[in-house]
């Protein structure tokens, strides 16, 4: 009974072989199945770009993928940098004339201010305004004089 023993374990090694052999060569069969159908749907060129271009296919992304945008996104790029410098430096020359119209007015203003209180000045120093005001203050002992003045002639 021992040799039928032995027998009959190795048919059932046998067997349990065979069997494994068959999965996997059915495991490898799918494999080679699955990779047959990633070679056909993955392709190496780019979708064509379609003339039909909508707001669809701008937002989702599409046209981002056309080789055209793709072999210009440098100068695409380029583009974008310059248009935020150019409105970064309008906005700051903006903001600049802004504080130059201010200080320009200021500055107006204070030559108004110093005009006028140039000319208020000028008016008071004139000898008629000092006399009428020497006349209406009778405490000050100024007055005009009543002789002409005279050359004091000094040796040396």
């Amino acid at each position: 009974m021992d040799k039928k023993d032995d027998i009959q374990l190795e048919i059932a090694d046998v067997v349990e072989e065979e069997k494994a052999t068959a999965e996997m060569d059915s495991i490898k069969e799918q494999t080679k199945k699955t990779l047959r159908k990633i070679k056909e749907n993955a392709k190496e060129e780019d979708p064509k770009f379609s003339s039909t271009m909508n707001l669809r296919t701008i937002l989702g992304g599409d046209f981002l993928t056309a080789q055209m945008v793709r072999h210009h996104i440098g100068i695409i790029v380029l583009i974008v940098v310059f248009a935020i410098v150019y409105v970064a430096f309008r906005y700051q020359c903006q903001q600049d004339m802004i504080a130059i119209d201010k200080m320009e007015k200021e500055l107006l203003d204070a030559k108004y201010k110093a005009l006028s209180s140039n000319s208020t000045l000028t008016e008071k120093c004139r000898e008629s305004h000092v006399l009428d005001a020497l006349k209406n203050n009778k405490d000050s002992l100024l007055h005009v004089s009543d002789q002409p003045p005279y050359i004091i002639n000094v040796p040396e």
